[in-house]
């Protein structure tokens, strides 16, 4: 890739690419380092220079990203290998063991669920929705936005099941940087679904609201938030597509949203109040660390790298396949471990997950 063709797809001069390579300009602002790492398709840590020894565990991570992607690549008919009721009592499990954060446990779910297509695409549904949120989180997105594409291929004509797989198809979106297309096929699946399912509705305008930060478009964000609130007060616990929605989640995504426009005074305000309440707490460990590393960012983006550490020590204590194997949260890490000195237990956390200066 020359010079202008990655100062092209910044959106920068070639200039600015020229000065950076060189050193003139430094490389010292995260999302900066995030959209690099994006568009040349590495690691962050790499432009970080950082060197990672592999953390403990994360083998049997890897080798199940490897089956899926393999899984994936297959479109032949499967024969069931197991009862509908079994594979049923899997995807139960995986649900249960991915609201924990042990995502090791849950990378091979593909194989087991694949058989059943014929019998129950709801359960197929489930277990590509799961694939696709793991993978994510993981830092394979593409892979992701396949798993989930296929969840909404299998829900067919049923609003509520195409509503929920769509949920993933608007992460994986906006995981690969696709807030446009994102926004589209949320707000485009959330008016098919409001009559059948709030829980499904809301999640879809959470996600709506987050693609519509990261374009920029503050107003609509806001907009979208507050049509999701309403639909929070409507929800009375029951969320048989195992969204997460609620009024915790609402208040969550308000923080998110901020981080995602780059307004890093707003998100950490909202923040001081968002992990105040009952509904908090009610959350998934998976759903409340996942949105600890997006406040670490915000603290990390305004500056205040105690903060930040702060947050990623606490999610970490919370569920720490969040912190050890996400690749977002292990360069927000990096990034505060370079502070002279490390802010408190970011040094310890830095070692724990392969990290060195």
């Amino acid at each position: 890739m020359t010079q202008q063709m990655l100062a092209d797809r910044l959106g920068r001069s070639k200039s600015w690419v020229d000065k950076t390579e060189r050193g003139v300009r430094p490389l010292d602002r995260y999302p900066v380092i995030q959209e690099i790492a994006r568009v040349l398709r590495v690691d962050p840590l790499a432009l970080l220079g950082e060197h990672r020894r592999p953390p403990v565990g994360a083998s049997p991570v890897d080798d199940g990203v490897d089956g899926i992607r393999s899984a994936l690549a297959r479109y032949d008919e499967h024969r069931a290998t197991a009862s509908v009721a079994e594979t049923g009592r899997h995807v139960a499990h995986a649900w249960l063991t991915y609201q924990h954060a042990h995502y090791a446990q849950v990378v091979r779910l593909l194989h087991a669920a694949q058989g059943v297509r014929a019998q129950e695409p709801g359960l197929l549904v489930q277990a590509y929705r799961i694939t696709s949120a793991v993978l994510v989180k993981l830092g394979e997105a593409d892979l992701g936005w396949l798993a989930a594409d296929r969840a909404v291929a299998v829900a067919g004509g049923d609003p509520a099941l195409a509503g929920a797989a769509t949920v993933s198809v608007g992460q994986a979106l906006r995981a690969l940087g696709r807030d446009r297309l994102a926004l589209v096929a949320t707000l485009t699946a959330a008016r098919r679904v409001a009559p059948t399912s709030e829980a499904v509705h809301g999640a879809l305008l959470i996600q709506a609201a987050l693609a519509a930060a990261g374009c920029g478009d503050a107003h609509r964000a806001e907009e979208l938030i507050e049509r999701a609130v309403e639909v929070a007060a409507r929800v009375a616990g029951d969320d048989p597509h195992r969204t997460g929605f609620g009024p915790g989640a609402v208040e969550a995504a308000r923080v998110v949203a901020a981080v995602e426009r780059g307004d890093a005074g707003e998100a950490v305000r909202r923040h001081e109040t968002a992990v105040r309440g009952e509904a908090w707490r009610r959350l998934p460990a998976e759903y409340r660390a996942a949105y600890l590393v997006d406040a670490a960012r915000a603290y990390l983006q305004a500056g205040d790298l105690r903060g930040a550490g702060r947050l990623l020590v606490e999610a970490d204590g919370v569920a720490p396949a969040e912190v050890r194997c996400r690749p977002v949260a292990r360069t927000v890490l990096a990034e505060i471990a370079r502070a002279h000195p490390a802010p408190a237990g970011v040094a310890r956390l830095a070692t724990l997950v392969g990290l060195t200066r």
